[in-house]
């Protein structure tokens, strides 16, 4: 397997959590997001994602070649692929616990801050960072909201799941966007919770080979 990646994009972030927690082995291909106006422009990346993004995930897949994009998808295929462990709860209540917090976080705080949409905001003469700040404000809330309903160690159960592979990444960018996450104890305490595993420690941005 090969990974189209951004050591600080939180999709690509997710991406490489979901694959070391499943152990999965993939090289690392770096696409730069800023260097030249962003290597995810350029042609040779538009024929793998037409959307101009990372992750991509390149394998193999039935002998043929297959180019995956879109967190989700990725993450999806990987779990139905390799259902050990498993990415969500089997009690079906619990599974669409896990997919609303997917959810908050990939559809109400990312777009908001994704970097396509900061540059916009900044060239009609808004602050892109207090947009982006705002956005994870109001969504972090929700997630915390979410997760204080659950009397596990993690955000839905005591099982690891897609919900925290998506709260980890987003922790993350919150922090470097100045967010105090401290009015968020509830998604802190399991923050730092999975900062020792060592799937989280190998998915890391500053534990990737573009990481600068």
């Amino acid at each position: 397997m090969r990974l189209y990646s951004y050591f600080r994009s939180s999709a690509s972030y997710r991406v490489r959590i979901g694959l070391a927690l499943k152990g999965l082995a993939y090289e690392y291909v770096a696409v730069n997001l800023v260097k030249d106006g962003g290597e995810q422009h350029d042609d040779a990346h538009r024929t793998k994602n037409p959307m101009e993004q990372v992750p991509v995930l390149e394998l193999d897949d039935g002998g043929h070649k297959v180019l995956l994009t879109q967190s989700v998808a990725i993450l999806e295929y990987l779990d139905e692929r390799h259902p050990t462990p498993p990415f969500f709860p089997k009690e079906p209540i619990a599974r669409s616990a896990v997919r609303r917090a997917v959810e908050i976080v990939n559809s109400g705080i990312q777009p908001l801050q994704n970097l396509r949409v900061m540059q916009e905001i900044k060239t009609l003469g808004g602050d892109s960072v207090a947009f982006a700040r705002d956005a994870n404000e109001r969504g972090l809330g929700a997630l915390e909201a979410e997760a204080t309903r659950s009397t596990g160690a993690y955000l839905v159960g005591d099982q690891i799941s897609l919900a925290e592979v998506f709260l980890v990444p987003q922790m993350f960018s919150a922090r470097r966007l100045g967010v105090d996450v401290s009015k968020y104890p509830r998604l802190v305490q399991i923050d730092e919770a999975l900062a020792t595993h060592p799937a989280f420690i190998a998915a890391h941005p500053d534990r990737q080979p573009d990481a600068v």
